[in-house]
């Protein structure tokens, strides 16, 4: 039986997934703004969400292995001690070719938190009790979403789109103290209880051996077409609410942290609904919810009716991919870090792929459109993970 987890330490990692996140979705609220500044069009200035998420999901390949071996929570630390100057450098970029740059260096290590930290969980909480701390773990992750997006449109039109980066460059510094001080003092930060590779290739070795199971391979391709729909479409949240809605930056930017609460409310109830509904229960109503926010938002007559479609997609997410993530820490035990990384990878590389293709989307026929097609297929996607779920459910020994 693994060890209790020390709320401390889960606490530490969850702001610095409220870290990772805030800096994820920062720019969403200020596309108006650099379109602006540039010279550029919103699905242009677009750019810097795009190469942001590239990078945040490609050095997930990195990171797992690395963290399989030195231990991942001590990679947490390192890796938020770089992203301190990385998204500093983001505040000092002189240009959009440059900011898309510094967003891209700044999104290969900024996507470390989350998947490391959820390998961690993995490997010293038993997996009947794993669901309801992995939601608790992503409180930090959830209001980083919301927060992120709101300090993007308060700050850039008060202050201008730098002011973000300099907030979010002294948030990293707090969490990167944190974390080197539990470090310092709690020895189960220390050390990986699971068996580590023999080296960083070997790491890597245990990656690419994952493919050829049909449940990995399922389970990849559900997350990558989630981060797709769902994620590729949220980032033109707060642009839809600015230019169908006539919300200013500010409160389109702040609308968004709906999301947030309904995920924190998911967060409140999980272990009653995970108790109620099952897996399997609990990710079809996700997606129906989600779709039905989704619906609703693209429809939405004023920032009031949007904020209740938020809040409904907000819950109906995290019920979704909180059920995937659970399965994902499942799919390699001895190899966690890795496995979680390969799952990371291919989540915000769904995610980059809808951005770029909802920018086109947008570009071309307006936010409307690409919320349609989230509203019609999240709910699709939900009804197909349930019914693996069950198919390996059949499967399983009893």
């Amino acid at each position: 039986m693994s060890s209790p987890v020390p709320n401390r330490a889960v606490a530490i990692l969850s702001f610095a997934a409220f870290a990772s996140s805030a800096s994820l979705r920062g720019t969403d609220a200020l596309l108006p703004l650099l379109a602006a500044e540039f010279g550029t069009t919103p699905g242009g200035a677009a750019a810097v969400i795009t190469a942001f998420s590239v990078a945040y999901g490609l050095l997930q390949l990195v990171h797992g292995p690395i963290g399989d071996k030195v231990g991942k929570y001590r990679l947490v630390f390192i890796t938020s001690v770089i992203s301190t100057f990385g998204t500093l450098a983001c505040a000092l970029a002189p240009s959009l070719g440059w900011l898309v740059v510094a967003r891209f260096a700044a999104g290969a290590t900024v996507g470390a938190a989350i998947p490391l930290a959820m390998a961690w969980l993995g490997d010293v909480v038993p997996y009947a009790v794993r669901q309801p701390v992995l939601a608790r773990f992503l409180i930090g992750q959830m209001v980083g979403v919301g927060t992120g997006t709101a300090l993007g449109g308060f700050l850039g039109e008060h202050y201008g789109w730098r002011s973000l980066f300099y907030v979010l460059t002294a948030v990293y510094a707090v969490v990167t103290t944190l974390l080197w001080m539990e470090l310092r003092s709690n020895p189960a930060t220390q050390r990986d209880p699971k068996v580590a590779p023999s080296s960083i290739m070997d790491g890597f070795r245990r990656m690419a051996g994952l493919l050829p199971d049909p449940w990995v391979r399922a389970m990849l391709t559900m997350v990558f077409l989630e981060g797709a729909l769902f994620f590729g479409s949220m980032s033109f949240v707060a642009l839809h609410l600015h230019k169908q809605l006539g919300a200013g930056l500010g409160v389109s930017g702040s609308a968004v942290v709906a999301y947030a609460v309904g995920g924190i409310m998911y967060a409140a109830v999980s272990r009653r609904l995970v108790t109620r509904l099952g897996e399997r229960g609990l990710a079809l109503a996700g997606g129906l919810t989600v779709g039905a926010g989704y619906l609703g938002l693209a429809f939405a007559p004023s920032v009031t009716w949007a904020l209740a479609c938020l809040l409904a997609m907000g819950a109906g997410l995290y019920m979704l991919h909180n059920t995937l993530q659970v399965q994902a820490t499942q799919m390699a035990p001895k190899s966690r870090g890795a496995a979680i990384a390969l799952f990371a990878f291919v989540l915000f590389s769904g995610q980059s792929f809808g951005v770029w293709a909802g920018s086109r989307v947008v570009d071309a026929f307006g936010t409307t459109m690409i919320f349609l097609v989230s509203a019609a297929s999240l709910p699709l996607l939900a009804l197909d993970f349930r019914r693996r779920l069950a198919w390996r459910a059949a499967r399983q020994p009893s």
